[in-house]
């Protein structure tokens, strides 16, 4: 447990949550990066906890660490969690290239079509397609945000000509491609980062849902929040890991895995993408409220910026035939699986 070598400082273990009074005979930790007001804790992690702590009878104990309380970078969760630092974490698989080949599918442009409980259930029917990426880990849940809206400190944007030469921040590696597509240049950072690099200049924005406005403060640093209307208004979207260490899950008396295993299954899917899809407007609120405004863009307007990503899609599938995968094959599937659960 090389990462938790600092003691946790008072702010941290008054940050740290734990549920539950009866005596447990198990508890789990959670670590993720975000703070512990973040939708992912207050509104998906604490209530799932809860629920299970409730349905065992009080037998599982949570604690969760947030804001990376645990120790290490948002990039070492995955590790973390597989090499069991820590017995749950919530993270981002594009922190670890090269590690989920098939899950970044559901990240690629024109793939999410703005709806994240639509793109959940589209993952929950694929999930037998994800397994390779999955195989060293327990997934509890795999989700997407509501999806990326293009947040800038000075400069409007209305066409994909108006970004070039921009410095935005991505989460991921198809993230910075959609970028570099658009005649921009991507700089890779994880999301806490984000703010002083906007106040600092060292970008002029980023691609981030609107959901981590709040959390993030990004309504005192954003001039303009650029997304387009209707279905498919964002511009791609990431993929997040709710995973389990595979050892400390098979540990668990059966009963226990039941209990887990009965709230890690689809409709916990789409209750996560209803937490995401509701805290959108509260974001673009605060945008709205502050310095900045929301710019929606037309459909002409939007359709320069999906023009100029197609051949993102293309580069994923060369890149994933030349790793044994039928990239093609799976991104049609993915596209006909959103489709599926996309209300038009």
């Amino acid at each position: 447990m090389k990462y938790i070598t600092k003691l946790l400082t008072g702010a941290a273990v008054a940050t740290m949550v734990s549920f539950g009074a009866h005596a447990q005979e198990v508890t789990l930790t959670i670590h993720h990066f975000l703070g512990p007001k973040a939708p992912a804790q207050a509104q998906m992690m604490e209530p799932w906890a809860k629920k299970i702590e409730e349905e065992s009878n009080g037998r599982i104990k949570f604690e969760i660490f947030p804001s990376m309380s645990l120790g290490g970078n948002p990039p070492e969760l995955y590790r973390q969690v597989r090499d069991g630092v820590a017995d749950i974490v919530w993270t981002l698989p594009g922190y670890t290239p090269g590690v989920f080949p098939h899950t970044e599918v559901f990240e690629l442009p024109g793939v999410h079509l703005g709806d994240a409980r639509a793109t959940n259930l589209a993952i929950w029917d694929m999930m037998e397609d994800m397994a390779p990426d999955l195989k060293d880990i327990h997934p509890l849940a795999v989700h997407v945000h509501a999806g990326q809206a293009i947040h800038l400190t000075e400069k409007e944007v209305r066409t994909v000509a108006d970004v070039k030469g921009l410095k935005l921040r991505t989460p991921t590696r198809t993230g910075s491609w959609v970028i570099e597509s658009w005649g921009a240049e991507p700089v890779g950072m994880p999301v806490p980062a984000l703010p002083q690099a906007m106040s600092l200049g060292v970008v002029d924005g980023g691609l981030v849902p609107f959901e981590v406005v709040p959390p993030l403060k990004l309504a005192e640093l954003v001039s303009y929040s650029v997304e387009g209307q209707g279905v498919n208004s964002r511009f791609g979207t990431s993929v997040f890991l709710f995973a389990m260490n595979k050892d400390r899950y098979e540990s668990l008396p059966d009963d226990l895995k039941e209990i887990i295993d009965r709230n890690s299954g689809r409709d916990f899917a789409a209750q996560i993408g209803d937490v995401f899809n509701n805290v959108e407007e509260v974001g673009k609120k605060m945008i709205n409220d502050g310095k900045g405004q929301v710019v929606q863009l037309t459909p002409e307007e939007k359709a320069t910026f999906d023009d100029a990503s197609a051949s993102v899609v293309d580069r994923w599938i060369e890149e994933a035939k030349s790793n044994g995968i039928d990239g093609a094959a799976l991104v049609e599937k993915a596209k006909a699986a959103v489709l599926a659960h996309t209300e038009q």
